[in-house]
């Protein structure tokens, strides 16, 4: 991976949940090539490991390890194995999240006339279930593993908590409101971190990534053929560069955000990397 800049992560132990995602793995690479020890907490054991094998075979140090970020008894067990390989937890990505078709709607609208049929989903067909799953995923999560890992972080000043949060945090998208719901409560909550843990010198910050064209969202966002769906056009439209980010353009804000030395007087902030969607009004 090549890198914006290179921070100095030497000694520094990394948490990266949702460490097997398309977005959490490059963060993981990215760390560990600046020096850090890296846990790469993912559901699925088989992803994790191996994606510890290809940052050790590039000459760094990660370990792979399966964990459900819903369940503490399953964050403690990480914990306890990251603090016998690595020692005590640095840096903290909250990572974890995700969205499901239980908690979507079919239509941006209320539709009265498909309005109970039964291939139609609409907002009164959402279940508890749904809804409380995909929020816990993305806001639940984010808070119990800040819980079991910060405690680490109270002996460290200078460690960084940093989460991911979304464009629906600032402007909810259609369709998805359980999704964009929890975003904008993951944006307060760092805030409300930031300022809770501000006396220990643990900093907590967010980036908010706009729109990425990944293998998990190809489907939803390219027809068969490769031209755009409808909602792609909407997105790009809407986003004043023209075009999906990449991946990689995450990692400068990452770093920033995580090196001591380059942002150490940040704390509490969410930064867009959107290619200006979230300035854009439309007209």
């Amino acid at each position: 991976m090549k890198l914006p800049f290179k921070p100095d992560f030497t000694g520094k132990v990394a948490v990266v949940t949702g460490g097997t995602g398309v977005l959490g793995s490059d963060f993981a690479r990215a760390l560990a090539a600046c020096g850090a020890k890296v846990a790469i907490l993912g559901r699925s054991e088989e992803k994790a490991k191996r994606l510890e094998e290809e940052i050790k075979n590039a000459g760094h140090t990660a370990i792979g390890i399966s964990c459900n970020v819903l369940d503490r008894a399953s964050l403690e067990n990480a914990h306890r194995i990251i603090s016998e390989n690595f020692g005590k937890v640095d840096i903290l990505i909250n990572g974890a999240g995700g969205n499901s078709p239980e908690a979507t709607t079919d239509a941006e609208f209320f539709d009265y006339e498909k309005f109970g049929l039964p291939d139609h989903k609409s907002f009164f067909d959402i279940t508890t279930e749904g809804f409380e799953y995909v929020f816990g995923l993305n806001m639940t999560g984010t808070v119990l593993a800040s819980q079991v890992f910060a405690k680490d972080m109270l002996d460290k000043p200078g460690s960084v908590i940093l989460n991911v949060s979304s464009m629906n945090a600032f402007t909810p998208l259609t369709k998805i409101p359980a999704y964009s719901a929890a975003k904008a409560a993951l944006s307060n909550f760092t805030r409300w971190l930031a300022v809770h843990f501000a006396k220990t010198g643990i900093r907590v910050n967010a980036i908010a990534p706009g729109f990425f064209s990944t293998a998990q969202n190809a489907a939803l966002l390219w027809n068969p053929d490769g031209t755009p769906t409808a909602r792609t056009q909407k997105i790009l439209n809407q986003t004043p560069m023209g075009r999906f980010g990449e991946p990689e353009e995450l990692i400068g804000t990452l770093l920033w955000l995580l090196d001591n030395k380059s942002s150490g007087f940040v704390t509490g902030i969410v930064v867009p990397v959107d290619g200006g969607f979230s300035a854009y009004s439309g007209v």
